[in-house]
C-alpha cells in the first residue's frame, strides 16, 4: 500500500510539473520576460525537467531580450562557464545597467581579474561601488579589499573597515573574518581583541574554517 502510495505522489508531482512548464511556455511565447526566465531557471538546475543548458540560453536569451536583469546575469554566468568572458562582459554590463546587484558585482570581478577585458582596478571599484550600493555583499567586500590593498585607490584601512563592516552586516562570511583581522592588528580600528574574536566567531558560523580556527585561538 504504501509503495502504491508512493507511485500516486510522484505522478501527480510530475503532472504538476508538467503543467506548470506547458503554462510557462504558453507564457513565454506571448513575450512573459518573467516566464522565459523562470523557464531558463529550471533548465539551468534542472529542477522539474533535466538539466540543460542549452535550453537554459535560449530561454534566458528571450528573457534578457525582453530586458530581465536576473536573466542577462544568469546568462552572463553560462557564458563565463564556457570561458566566453567576452560575452559573459557584455551580457552582465547590459544587467548591471538594468540595476541588477549581482550581475555589477560579477562585471566588476571581470574587470578586477581582467578576464574578457584589461585588468583595470579603477573600474572595478566604480563598478564594485554600484554593486554595493545596490546590497551586494561580495562587491562590498571586495571594496574592502581594494582599499587594503590599495589598488586602484589609495590605501585606506579605516575605508577598508567600513566596507567590511557594511558586507559582514550583509552575512558576507568573508568580510566578517576580514573585520576579526581588522580589529586583531588595529588596522582602520583601534585594537580590540575581544571584538576580533567576535567577527572571527561569526565568520566561523558562516562558514568560514578559519574563522573557527581564530576564535578558537584567541579564546
Amino acid at each position: 500500500m504504501k509503495k502504491y502510495i508512493l507511485l500516486l505522489v510522484s505522478w501527480a508531482v510530475v503532472s504538476f510539473a508538467s503543467s506548470v512548464n506547458e503554462k510557462l511556455a504558453q507564457d513565454c511565447d506571448l513575450n512573459d520576460s518573467v516566464a522565459c526566465y523562470n523557464l531558463g531557471v529550471l533548465y539551468h538546475k534542472g529542477q522539474g525537467v533535466e538539466k540543460d543548458d542549452k535550453k537554459a540560453l535560449t530561454f534566458y536569451t528571450k528573457a534578457c531580450d525582453l530586458q530581465y536583469p536576473s536573466a542577462c546575469n544568469n546568462l552572463g554566468l553560462l557564458y563565463e562557464n564556457q570561458k566566453n568572458y567576452k560575452k559573459a562582459l557584455e551580457l552582465y554590463a547590459k544587467a548591471c545597467d538594468l540595476k541588477n546587484p549581482n550581475a555589477c558585482g560579477n562585471l566588476g570581478t571581470l574587470y578586477y581579474t581582467g578576464q574578457g577585458v584589461k585588468q583595470d582596478y579603477k573600474k572595478a571599484f566604480v563598478i564594485y561601488s554600484k554593486a554595493c550600493d545596490l546590497k551586494n555583499p561580495s562587491a562590498c567586500n571586495n571594496l574592502g579589499v581594494l582599499h587594503y590593498k590599495g589598488l586602484g585607490v589609495e590605501q585606506d584601512y579605516k575605508k577598508a573597515f567600513a566596507f567590511y563592516s557594511k558586507a559582514c552586516d550583509l552575512e558576507h562570511s568573508g568580510a566578517c573574518y576580514n573585520l576579526g583581522v581588522s580589529y586583531k592588528n588595529g588596522q582602520g580600528v583601534k585594537q580590540n581583541l575581544k571584538k576580533a574574536k567576535d567577527y572571527y566567531g561569526k565568520a566561523c558560523d558562516l562558514g568560514i574554517q578559519q574563522g573557527c580556527d581564530m576564535y578558537k585561538k584567541l579564546n
